[in-house]
């Protein structure tokens, strides 16, 4: 099926338009035509091969919401005409004993990525939301619930589940005291989920600047970390925290903040922080913890919680021929707090 998106052809290059082929339908795809697509830090770093491994050309997003097309013959879960989501992965082994346990993105096997992952049957590169059209296996197709609007939504399927996954993970709720580190677009999910679960939310934030924002999110309080005073009287007051810093950058100053048996959940920077002192995790039974997206099912009910407790992302929408000065403000932290391509913009910007 030929299509047009949006590529990185070097770590170098500007995304710039591209037409390349989708997959034709197997008995168990879903085609979508994307109506929305959200713009995750990840895009950014495959674009550029931050992370190694990026195989151009690229076309990043995994943040997708969109409407079925067409349907193969086995097909049973939806129809022409839904409206559906697509997240961070698009396949799995199926039978490994994570996958059985709706774990799919700890898939031993190795799960397959909405874009830059290797498609299990051919091993062709696959291509991801910044396109007019995507063929997806149903079963991780997702069901966007009534009550959620489409425009703003995207982001759940990377910010949303990111944050929820640990959350329920590490069973946050009523009267939990949550600590939350960043408050970008994965933070300020952070924030709303936990507060909709009934914790007490602290943000972490090195100036006041940001307080008025943290408590229209649903934050209790900010607790300004260059303030050692606050912190030192912080000590041993936190049950979780969700550190959804996307950089390096220094763990040891909130470890002394958590309870005994509390635990520190590294969310955003997936590389090297500063070294970290252990003194607070031996005599306080702390730890130091990660977490990756999430399965299915977890990010299907995450959707449903979102929809019940009617929680949105922030967003700034933008035309698809914006996404290169998008990108430059993402790499300066001027995004408030998502952005979200409208994909009905893409024919006239790759024309």
């Amino acid at each position: 099926m030929k299509t047009i998106g949006y590529a990185a052809q070097s770590p170098e290059t500007p995304l710039a338009p591209y037409a390349f082929e989708r997959r034709e339908l197997r008995g168990n795809d879903v085609a979508i035509e994307i109506q929305y697509c959200g713009v995750c830090h990840s895009d950014l770093h495959t674009a550029r091969n931050d992370w190694g491994g990026t195989v151009y050309p690229i076309v990043p997003g995994h943040e997708i919401v969109g409407r079925v097309t067409a349907v193969g013959p086995e097909v049973s879960r939806h129809a022409v005409g839904d409206t559906v989501a697509i997240g961070c992965l698009v396949d799995s082994c199926g039978h490994c004993d994570q996958c059985e346990h709706d774990h799919e993105n700890y898939c031993r096997n190795g799960w397959v990525g909405t874009y830059n992952g290797r498609d299990k049957v051919t091993g062709d590169v696959t291509q991801g939301g910044y396109a007019r059209d995507i063929v997806v296996r149903e079963e991780f197709v997702l069901r966007m619930p009534e009550g959620l609007d489409v425009a703003k939504a995207a982001p759940l399927l990377c910010a949303g589940i990111t944050t929820y996954s640990p959350l329920r993970e590490w069973n946050v709720g009523e009267g939990t005291r949550v600590g939350v580190i960043g408050l970008g677009g994965l933070g300020h999910m952070a924030v709303k989920l936990a507060a909709a679960m009934g914790a007490d939310v602290t943000v972490f934030s090195r100036s006041p600047g940001k307080e008025a924002d943290a408590l229209e999110l649903g934050a209790a309080r900010v607790l300004i970390s260059s303030d050692e005073t606050a912190m030192k009287a912080a000590a041993s007051s936190f049950d979780f925290i969700i550190d959804t810093v996307p950089v390096k950058h220094d763990l040891n100053p909130y470890l002394p903040l958590l309870d005994v048996d509390g635990s520190l959940v590294l969310v955003g920077q997936i590389g090297p922080v500063d070294e970290p002192i252990t003194t607070p995790l031996i005599f306080g039974r702390r730890r130091i913890a990660g977490s990756l997206i999430g399965g299915i099912a977890e990010t299907q009910e995450m959707l449903d919680f979102c929809a019940e407790k009617n929680i949105l992302p922030e967003v700034e929408m933008i035309r698809m021929d914006e996404i290169n000065h998008a990108y430059e403000r993402m790499e300066r932290s001027d995004v408030h707090y998502r952005f979200v391509i409208d994909m009905s913009t893409l024919e006239g910007a790759a024309a």
